[in-house]
């Protein structure tokens, strides 16, 4: 019997899922997937040989946690590890009962530093999906370095410097990887979302991962480019304050997003990985503006971004006029549309599932040489 594959998935934002759902796609039907995560409803249709099991929220509270352990100290080797949460004990016992039964030959985790550990605790090997950010902490690089291979959901060329040549050895670099990167002609783009031929459109998208951008600088840019229609997508933070052009529409959540990128004379977008992956993949010129995440990850992509010359970066939205219109035209000035594309690899998940497997054939291919009898060089004698 085909061990299985495990794959934890962390449920904010919907990246995670759609990530899992084309790995899921690409594996060989004979490869038996079971997915953990705390939500059912950010996932697009997965094959029939995948199991979906449904565990309790590792981060939120939901009322039967204790509130009286907090003055015991986290170690530095875990992030999220409260003490007194029933969930987080159902979660995990959920999934080691799972390792014991099912006997699998991998576990991807996407992500979770605590789900890596376990499993490298429970003699499963893992796969640790690598995100950007300042990461360098114990918890992190105890699931990194414990990993049988790290999965990075974007190109090489986007791996932040402070990655040591033997991490980047270890890792599968998937451009494009869960995004549908197929991009709408432009013309056809410009109809379907209602903008005129000739009519300037600046598209701004926020993720699903925060709150979005604020409403006031965005009426500030729209007064300095008063004759260019600009359109927002995803959610806004309304501030009271904000006095807004009749030039600036917020069309809230959409479900073509694709279109209105192809549609767009210029973009301005946080770094999310599917908001980075679908303006690189449509070639138009970028202001990326990082929003606030955990362990800086959209500013660490950033920075990853302008390294490569696919985006014009800012700290946060301008905040002026003069601000608006020196951005806007260094935006455009340093545009690179075939850099942008040479972003996107040809079948990511296809080659992400190869790789899966080559690496859990490698880990499970019967060694010739005996195990040693002698304990590891790390492992402590029994008191």
């Amino acid at each position: 019997m085909t061990r299985p594959f495990g794959y934890f998935v962390h449920h904010q934002g919907r990246g995670h899922a759609e990530r899992c759902a084309a790995i899921a796609r690409a594996l060989p039907p004979g490869r038996p997937l079971t997915i953990f995560c705390a939500r059912d409803d950010i996932f697009p249709s997965l094959p029939d040989h995948v199991e979906r099991i449904r565990i309790p929220s590792l981060f939120e509270v939901t009322g039967a946690e204790a509130g009286t352990m907090d003055w015991v100290p986290t170690p530095d080797t875990l992030h999220c590890a409260p003490l007194g949460w029933p969930g987080i004990r159902r979660a995990m016992a959920t999934i080691t009962a799972w390792f014991d039964h099912a006997d699998p030959a991998l576990m991807i985790c996407d992500v979770s530093a605590e789900i890596a550990q376990l499993a490298r605790i429970c003699s499963v090997p893992h796969v640790k999906i690598l995100q950007h950010g300042e990461r360098g902490d114990p918890g992190h690089r105890a699931a990194y370095d414990g990993a049988a291979g790290l999965l990075a959901p974007f190109h090489a060329d986007l791996a932040q410097s402070d990655w040591d040549a033997g991490m980047r050895a270890r890792t599968c670099f998937a451009g494009g990887l869960g995004v549908d990167t197929r991009v709408p002609e432009r013309e056809v783009a410009r109809q379907r979302v209602g903008i005129a031929p000739g009519e300037e459109m600046i598209l701004v998208v926020a993720g699903g991962g925060g709150g979005g951008f604020a409403q006031a600088p965005l009426g500030v840019g729209a007064r300095t480019r008063p004759n260019a229609r600009w359109i927002t997508i995803g959610p806004v933070q309304r501030d009271w304050h904000a006095t807004e052009p009749a030039n600036i529409e917020h069309r809230g959540w959409v479900d073509d997003a694709a279109d209105h990128i192809a549609a767009a004379d210029i973009v301005i977008a946080s770094t999310g990985n599917t908001t980075c992956q679908q303006i690189l993949a449509a070639g138009r010129p970028w202001l990326a503006v990082p929003e606030w995440r955990y362990f800086d990850e959209q500013h660490c992509k950033a920075d990853a971004l302008a390294r490569a010359g696919v985006a014009t970066v800012r700290p946060h939205l301008p905040s002026s006029a003069s601000g608006w219109s020196q951005a806007l035209a260094d935006t455009l000035a340093a545009h690179d549309p075939h850099r942008q594309r040479s972003m996107i690899d040809d079948a990511p998940a296809e080659a992400t599932a190869r790789w899966l497997e080559a690496l859990a054939d490698r880990l499970w291919t019967p060694c010739s040489t005996p195990a040693p009898s002698h304990p590891m060089p790390n492992e402590q004698p029994s008191a």
